[in-house]
């Protein structure tokens, strides 16, 4: 009965790819690939979705627990803006992005007053993008693992008279560890291929905000036959990804 639409749902994801593999240039696909351009991108994009995760892990895990125990007023307003990423077009965060952090903005006159420097059109402007976008995927993650397995233990051991940190670092941390494992897979999947806030806030400078995904677009325009192959590449990156990191989270999740 569920094979019928199974077979459809996994027909939608690997025919396209299918597709882009008979649209390649088998021949020329290593030249294509091991370009000084292509190799400096998927470089950039490799260090900007590590720093994006490692900011998502930072901030995403204290909000979680935030939203997942926190009881006031309010909070189901603020887990919709918190989530906004996941259903805002990538082009309007990174126009927000921009008119928040740009020379006009109220945030970056103050950065551009107090440092001279202007955020946009740099890496660390493509790292915050990354991180607008993909840290919602971690925070749901978290959120469902906190809200699953309850505060009981967390009771517990406030009433042994355990501080607040003793209880976040040695009873909340432990019982996240599953779902972070699997939120960091998908954080950094998402932000490895980000493209539309990355572009309108940062730019597709050559070795300083292209990453593969943008180069993707930019050859494109040029050579369309270099554009599947890095599209190969990036989806051959995203796969190994997803499989190394991702079964080990699920079989923790299963312990």
């Amino acid at each position: 009965m569920l094979g019928i639409p199974a077979a459809l749902a996994l027909a939608l994801v690997v025919l396209p790819v299918a597709g882009l593999l008979v649209r390649s240039n088998l021949t020329r696909l290593p030249s294509l690939i091991v370009t000084p351009s292509s190799w400096h991108a998927l470089r950039l994009s490799l260090l900007t979705a590590g720093l994006s995760t490692l900011a998502c892990v930072l901030l995403g895990v204290p909000l979680a627990v935030v939203l997942a125990r926190a009881r006031f007023h309010g909070i189901r307003l603020l887990r919709s803006i918190v989530l906004l990423p996941l259903v805002l077009p990538p082009v309007v965060g990174g126009l927000a992005l921009l008119y928040l952090l740009g020379r006009k903005g109220f945030l970056g006159m103050l950065i551009t007053t107090l440092t001279g420097e202007s955020v946009p059109f740099t890496t660390a402007a493509v790292v915050i993008a990354q991180t607008f976008v993909a840290m919602p995927f971690l925070v749901v993650s978290l959120e469902g693992a906190l809200r699953g397995s309850g505060d009981r233990y967390e009771q517990v051991a406030a009433t042994l008279g355990a501080r607040p940190w003793t209880v976040f670092r040695r009873v909340t941390l432990p019982l996240l560890l599953p779902a972070l494992g699997s939120g960091v897979v998908l954080s950094f999947a998402r932000a490895l291929g980000e493209f539309g806030a990355t572009i309108t806030f940062a730019g597709s400078l050559e070795d300083v905000t292209r990453t593969l995904p943008l180069e993707v677009y930019t050859q494109a325009e040029v050579d369309i036959d270099s554009a599947v192959a890095l599209s190969l590449l990036l989806i051959v990156v995203a796969v190994v990804v997803i499989a190394v990191a991702r079964p080990r989270s699920w079989e923790g999740g299963l312990r």
